[in-house]
């Protein structure tokens, strides 16, 4: 939208709240919109005179004289002139000069315990605290990195996108990469995704925009935390865990050398994602960004063949084992040993090293996940031209709507439905753009060949079952309804585990369990006091979030046995915010912003597909946020229950009346009940869950009852508290 034609919504809107002006609230959005519209360089003498008598009427006569003073006239409407000249008038003898206001008969709740926060201003570490932040900010909760996602999107949303990058750079390490390939857990937890709300936001784009319209594409480098500990980590694998616990490791103050047996940093977001979603200037700068810092990155180096971890345990005060899940899932079934049977990881290792590898006639990808997805489109690439499906994704229930194979050269096949899939929407869409067929329920049952050479697979159509450990519906096979699928390349993109056969063996009874996994104490620790585990080593095959979440968590127990002491501790911090969020009503009419994408012809194995947004673009997806780190409140000792900020509200239930607040045993505010009759009603409460923090009702409030507190989860030094 326009500055211009912004500026006339905004006059539309301060004119109608005007217009309508039967109730105090009207009067301060009439005020507000006007203000919004002559800031935009809207200076007509309606909006001066709504503005004006607003003030006037709210009682602010001395604040109405200077408006009115301005563009009042002879030719004014005589009414105009009557209250210029009844303000000065008050303005001058005092006369009700001060807002009425009303005394209230209503009992009121003793103001002890009422706030959902423990303080209106400071740091703490109280459960009480900690509960408001994990329930009123539901998209950090949902980050395993604690990114905080509504402090970043409000840097966007002012333009600041270095600043949005410098957040996410402390909070998640990699903001360039994520912001293209990452799980967003966050997005599914948005409050502007819950039901009646609309779309998510667009919070990993938002993430990407950030990096991608900094000042600057040069090296960004944080302060680091903590001067020479001279203490020194090895860490066995430069992928996103290893690499993240480096870097949170150096802010600390110690020496970090991480060993990466591949000729490049970067692991599986080098070797297993394709260059068409993440560029790989976008993953070198942000790994140049952790050197710059002082890590060591030795590559080429092989532990277990080029040096030991005893050698390393002689070297290095502690040691993480990082190496990521490189144990692929070898489906166990008939004919495994045949030619054309590939893992995906090995087969987008191989591409993203030499594009020229032979394409494939007739391609089956096995799997649902994000390996699946980037296995079927790079071999989109390899193979034959792209062809745009209308309707490529067949039906759940099989045997209700007839199964038509198409013969595109490319085809996804998953054992589960779609909704039990575990990639992103996008994923399904991008697949139909580009012409590969995705088909739901069918599991493998044996390969097919001819003289040692895969021909095709056996698949048996399922039904779902019961839910597995993984809380997804199970698949079952369905009795006589196997068909067999023609293939001369196989992708099995059904998952890899940790390897461990490279341990040195007078250490595998210390580091490796009975069915080969890595042995942990907890998250991190092992039976070793100088060996910890990071990202998916420990954990099994992850999303990139997860794993460098988890390398944060283990690096800070690194420190913790290093020093001695735990060193950082995460505190929530409360700061008072009287002038509210920044945002207003009109930004909830803001549509959901379509990321841009490469025309399907013009797409190639190197050329990324999402180009990303523009400036605007990435403002106006901002202005969605509900900014859920802003904690609205009615002081019951300053209210005056005029319901003014009862009249002003936008949604129904943000701000309701209530008999009762309930508590948890530690005081934690956890729901309320509602008052069922005016002489019920024991305090008008603003109910965060529905709360769209537009300051509506701040300033519709005559008697300044309301208060505002920024809310951030922050980690800070022990010694700083």
């Amino acid at each position: 939208m326009s500055i211009d034609s912004q500026a006339t919504e905004y006059a539309r809107l301060a004119e109608y709240y005007f217009n309508r002006g039967d109730t105090r609230g009207d009067l301060y959005m009439a005020t507000f919109f006007a203000n919004k519209a002559i800031a935009l360089g809207k200076t007509t003498e309606k909006l001066y005179a709504m503005i004006a008598i607003s003030l006037f009427r709210k009682g602010l006569y001395k604040e109405s004289v200077a408006i009115f003073a301005a563009y009042v006239t002879d030719e004014s409407p005589k009414d105009t002139k009557y209250l210029y000249d009844l303000a000065k008038q008050y303005a001058q003898t005092g006369t009700a000069t001060h807002r009425n206001k009303k005394i209230s008969t209503k009992i009121k709740l003793s103001t002890e315990n009422t706030s959902a926060l423990s303080q209106k201003a400071g740091i703490s570490d109280t459960a009480q605290d900690f509960y408001w932040s994990q329930q009123n900010i539901p998209c950090q909760a949902a980050c395993p990195a604690g990114t905080n996602i509504p402090g970043y999107l409000n840097e966007v949303l002012q333009g600041n996108f270095h600043a949005a990058y410098r957040i996410n750079l402390r909070d998640n390490i990699f903001p360039g990469i994520l912001g293209r390939v990452c799980a967003r857990p966050c997005e599914s937890e948005c409050r502007h995704g819950w039901d009646g709300l609309g779309e998510p936001v667009a919070i990993c784009f938002s993430k990407r925009s950030a990096a991608q319209l900094q000042t600057n594409n040069k090296p960004v480098l944080l302060d680091k935390l903590y001067a020479d500990s001279g203490k020194r980590v090895a860490i066995i694998g430069a992928g996103p865990a290893g690499l993240a616990a480096a870097r949170e490791l150096t802010l600390l103050g110690h020496k970090v050398v991480v060993f990466e047996k591949h000729h490049t940093p970067g692991g599986m977001m080098e070797q297993g994602i394709p260059k068409f979603r993440l560029p790989r200037d976008v993953m070198e700068l942000e790994i140049s960004q952790i050197e710059l810092l002082g890590v060591v990155i030795r590559c080429n180096i092989s532990i277990g063949k080029d040096i030991s971890i005893a050698e390393l345990l002689n070297d290095f005060n502690a040691v993480i084992l990082a190496a990521g899940t490189l144990r692929p899932n070898i489906l166990d079934m008939e004919n495994n040993k045949m030619d054309g049977i590939m893992h995906g990881l090995d087969y987008l290792l191989e591409t993203n090293h030499d594009e020229t590898i032979h394409a494939a006639k007739q391609v089956v990808v096995i799997g649902g996940g994000f390996t699946a997805m980037d296995c079927a489109r790079t071999a989109k690439r390899l193979g034959g031209k792209f062809t745009h499906f209308m309707s490529l994704f067949k039906s759940n229930d099989w045997m209700h709507v007839p199964v038509t194979r198409s013969h595109a050269d490319v085809e996804v096949i998953y054992r589960r439905s779609e909704n039990e899939m575990l990639v992103t929407p996008g994923e399904l869409g991008e697949l139909e753009h580009e012409g590969i067929p995705m088909h739901f329920l069918s599991s493998p049952q044996r390969y097919v060949g001819k003289d040692g050479h895969i021909t095709g697979i056996e698949f048996s159509h399922n039904k779902l079952g019961p839910k597995d450990t993984s809380g997804r519906r199970s698949p079952v096979a369905i009795e006589g309804s196997e068909y067999i699928e023609k293939a001369d390349l196989i992708l099995l993109a059904t998952g890899q585990f940790p390897d461990t056969s490279w341990i040195d063996p007078e250490l595998r009874d210390l580091l490796v369990a009975a069915d080969h996994w890595p042995k942990a104490h907890g998250k991190h620790a092992t039976d070793h006091p100088k060996i910890f585990l990071a990202g998916d080593y420990s954990t099994g095959a992850k999303s990139l979030i997860e794993a460098i979440a988890h390398a944060k968590e283990a690096a800070l127990q690194v420190d913790q046995f290093l020093m001695g002491s735990q060193r950082m501790k995460k505190v929530v911090q409360i700061s008072d915010s009287p002038g509210g969020s920044g945002r207003y009503r009109s930004m909830d009419a803001v549509p959901l912003q379509v990321m841009p994408e490469l025309q399907t012809q013009d797409r190639d194995f190197i050329a990324e597909v999402e180009t990303g947004y523009a400036a605007e673009q990435a403002v106006d997806e901002a202005q969605r946020c509900y900014q859920c780190n802003y904690k609205y409140e009615i002081d019951p000792d300053k209210c005056i229950y005029c319901n003014w900020c009862i009249k002003a509200k936008p949604q129904e239930n943000c701000i309701v009346e209530i008999s009762s607040l309930k508590h948890s045993a530690i005081g934690e505010v956890i729901g309320f009940e509602r008052a069922t009759s005016s002489e019920d009603t024991k305090q008008i409460y603003i109910n965060q869950a529905d709360c769209i923090r537009c300051n509506a009702c701040l300033d519709a409030c005559p008697v300044d009852a309301i208060s505002v507190q920024k809310v951030e989860i922050i980690n800070v030094k022990n010694d700083a508290l």
